[in-house]
């Protein structure tokens, strides 16, 4: 993809993150591309709720877990020069959250790194990844992590 392409869709990016790790390395991975763009990042968390069966843990545990993710996230954009915004949902379905919530900020695009392969899938509930890529009517960009060497 060239500059020109890039840069409007990093406009305003919506970044879901699942989870400390998923942060840090999703934050490295496209801080710097938005800062090269100018963008305007909002960075999700989606608190799955059981939909009527017992939660896994307190929404309190929960929401202060992700305040901490956030406060990581923070940490990262001011040393990349990007002021970012967070926000915190809940939903039964985490993808159509995220796709929802990409819709209420006029997200420009939908963007995260893959963690660990399957695995990383897998920290979301059902099929949240291919429900994100064949059912979201923005684009979805699957960004390479940035601690991975690329061969050239």
């Amino acid at each position: 993809m060239d500059e020109e392409t890039i840069a409007p869709l990093f406009d305003r990016p919506l970044i879901p993150v699942a989870n400390d790790d998923d942060a840090a390395a999703t934050a490295a991975a496209v801080l710097p591309r938005i800062a090269a763009n100018g963008g305007d990042p909002v960075f999700v968390h989606v608190i799955e709720k059981a939909g009527g069966a017992p939660d896994k843990a307190s929404v309190e545990q929960r929401e202060e877990l992700a305040e901490a993710m956030f406060d990581h996230i923070r940490e990262e954009s001011d040393d990349a020069g990007v002021e970012v915004e967070t926000t915190l949902r809940y939903g039964t379905d985490v993808a159509a959250t995220i796709i929802d919530t990409a819709h209420d900020i006029g997200a420009t695009c939908i963007t995260f790194t893959p963690r660990g392969g399957k695995r990383w899938w897998d920290l979301f509930s059902g099929d949240t990844r291919e429900s994100l890529v064949t059912e979201s009517d923005l684009p979805v960009v699957v960004l390479p992590d940035a601690d991975k060497e690329v061969d050239a």
